[in-house]
């Protein structure tokens, strides 16, 4: 292994550091919101909204991120209207287009982990916060999403770091964060297990921080995770 090879490849691929965190951040956050909005359709109870949300769920989770992004990155640019609107200095753009894609991808599995957080609610709790005059804006609000973002965030946390990884197929839309200058770079040189690993490792790292944020904030959040305080012992003579 020649390490000073390795820490060129560093050197070269650790500027398309911020731009993964900022693909990964950006969808994993309108990905969210509109997780929520799916996972809300879904336990409307009313059949038109909750079989849009199905449909929604099952074809982005039943064909694969990188055709979808092929997709919208080339499919949206052969419709017209699209071109000639308001919207087209946006979708022509691979940095919208990736970010576009990535949300609605994570979007469809975040709805449902959000869903199995909300049904995990506790109805007792529910007909508690109402029995004390809450409304049900209220009790969704102050009692059933913070449950449900409890019980959700280790799942969501699994969704948050295979975002991390998926932020690679945007390299296929001329997007050169870490895989995108790694696939640069053995094209230039021609040694793709060394500069793979030193990606690879970069990955590692970003994914490693990611999951010890996310293990603080369960932490933080699951009071019965975190050891009781010790008792203070009073000695005698202080006693005294």
């Amino acid at each position: 292994m020649d390490f000073s090879f390795l820490l060129v490849a560093s050197q070269r691929l650790l500027p398309g550091v911020p731009l993964t965190l900022q693909l990964m951040s950006i969808s994993v956050a309108l990905g969210m919101v509109l997780a929520l909005i799916l996972a809300l359709l879904r336990l409307s109870g009313i059949r038109p909204l909750e079989w849009a949300a199905r449909a929604y769920i099952f074809v982005f989770r039943s064909t694969p991120l990188l055709v979808q992004i092929f997709l919208i990155y080339y499919g949206l640019s052969q419709c017209p209207t699209l071109r000639y609107s308001m919207l087209w200095p946006i979708l022509r753009q691979p940095y919208w287009c990736a970010i576009i894609a990535l949300a609605l991808n994570t979007a469809a599995y975040g709805s449902e982990i959000i869903r199995g957080g909300l049904q995990s609610v506790p109805e007792g709790q529910i007909e508690a916060a109402r029995a004390c005059g809450m409304s049900r804006f209220t009790v969704f609000r102050r009692i059933v999403l913070p449950l449900a973002i409890r019980q959700a965030l280790p799942a969501y946390g699994n969704e948050i770091i295979l975002m991390v990884k998926a932020t690679a197929l945007a390299s296929v839309i001329t997007m050169m964060e870490i895989t995108g200058l790694a696939a640069k770079l053995i094209s230039e040189t021609y040694r793709a297990v060394e500069v793979f690993v030193v990606a690879g490792s970069i990955y590692l790292i970003i994914n490693y921080v990611i999951t010890r944020v996310i293990h603080f904030l369960e932490h933080r959040l699951t009071p019965h995770l975190r050891s009781a305080p010790r008792p203070i012992v009073i000695e005698r003579e202080d006693a005294v």
